[in-house]
């Protein structure tokens, strides 16, 4: 079968695309000029040259598609014009929506987050668990809200999308790297000196990556689909990379707001006067402030959704960002592939 993956360089895009051509199917991704391609190498990954926010470039790129996998997004909490995490997110979303519709595709699975999902305090949340979008912190994750409403209305006009919501993925290709792969290369350089008491829900991403096919083949046109496993603790991830590394784990429990204040100092001085990227970027600090624990028993029940160890896939972190050298200048800057 005949694919497109959008945000096939980045990486939940760039593990479902090898997964897809490694199961046989003919994959193509759409790819801007420039971009880092190593998640792609060694493929038989097919790339077509564009961006999301031309649309004639996804037109060409969806023709002769019957399937499309729309991953591209910017996974940021912080950036100089927050303006561009909308057009991105949203502008861009509708752009492969209207040109699947077009191309009269089978499918598309649009890959949302699990922070479109609501957080209530006395259970765990479902697909079902709305949130409230006058509650939802920062730019991330309004556009990422806005662009799943515009992904299921294209239900009604004709196009059968299923959305899937990545919960917290780790595991190999995190090129960029994610917010979360940043956490455990901190962790690998000795950059974590205390944790905030809040949690997550851990998956390996290679198990996002067959979810996401699970969903092409089984899932419910207009339907959300948790994509996760086990809920942790954020003191239970970097008690689990201790023991799979033998480093030191971080003892000290900082209240919320002193990291709350350290986030402000570091907005004002980094971001605001310096216009680089925050070591601690205070999105990110609001988006921890309450654990995001699911249930992801639709998934596993409707379609299949495996449930790997998520000790193993730190590991396979660990490897990774290892054997491709991130963790060889411990004084600061991160080394990214070549493409």
């Amino acid at each position: 079968m005949k694919v497109l993956v959008t945000g096939a360089t980045g990486f939940v895009g760039g593990n479902l695309a090898r997964k897809l051509w490694e199961q046989g199917h003919e994959v193509m991704a759409l790819v801007r000029p420039g971009s880092i391609r190593a998640a792609m190498e060694g493929t038989g990954i097919q790339s077509v040259t564009g961006d999301i926010l031309d649309r004639d470039s996804v037109d060409r790129a969806v023709q002769g598609c019957e399937v499309v996998f729309h991953c591209a997004a910017a996974y940021t909490f912080w950036s100089p014009d927050p303006d561009a995490i909308y057009r991105t997110n949203v502008d861009g979303t509708v752009n492969v929506l209207k040109a699947a519709l077009q191309a009269g595709v089978s499918r598309v699975v649009y890959t949302s987050t699990v922070s479109t999902i609501g957080l209530p305090d006395w259970e765990l949340s479902t697909e079902e668990t709305l949130a409230d979008p006058n509650h939802l912190a920062g730019h991330y994750k309004k556009s990422k809200y806005q662009a799943e409403l515009a992904a299921l209305d294209m239900v009604s006009q004709g196009l059968p999308v299923i959305v899937v919501n990545p919960t917290t993925p780790v595991g190999p290709w995190d090129v960029k790297p994610t917010p979360t792969g940043r956490m455990v290369l901190d962790f690998l350089l000795g950059r974590i000196p205390a944790y905030v008491d809040t949690g997550m829900n851990l998956v390996d991403v290679e198990d996002v990556a067959e979810g996401h096919i699970l969903a092409m083949e089984r899932g419910q046109p207009g339907q959300r689909y948790l994509l996760g496993n086990r809920n942790v603790s954020l003191k239970e991830v970097f008690d689990m990379l201790a023991d799979a590394t033998g480093l030191a784990a971080p003892k000290w429990r900082a209240p919320y707001w002193l990291v709350m204040g350290a986030g402000y100092v570091d907005e004002l001085v980094e971001g605001r006067l310096l216009k680089r990227e925050p070591r601690i970027p205070l999105e990110g600090l609001k988006v921890s402030k309450s654990p995001m624990y699911v249930s992801c028993q639709k998934a596993i029940t409707e379609l299949g959704q495996p449930q790997s160890s998520v000790e193993e896939a730190l590991q396979k972190a660990i490897n990774w960002f290892r054997d491709y050298g991130y963790t060889k200048d411990r004084a600061g800057k991160i080394k990214i592939p070549a493409a």
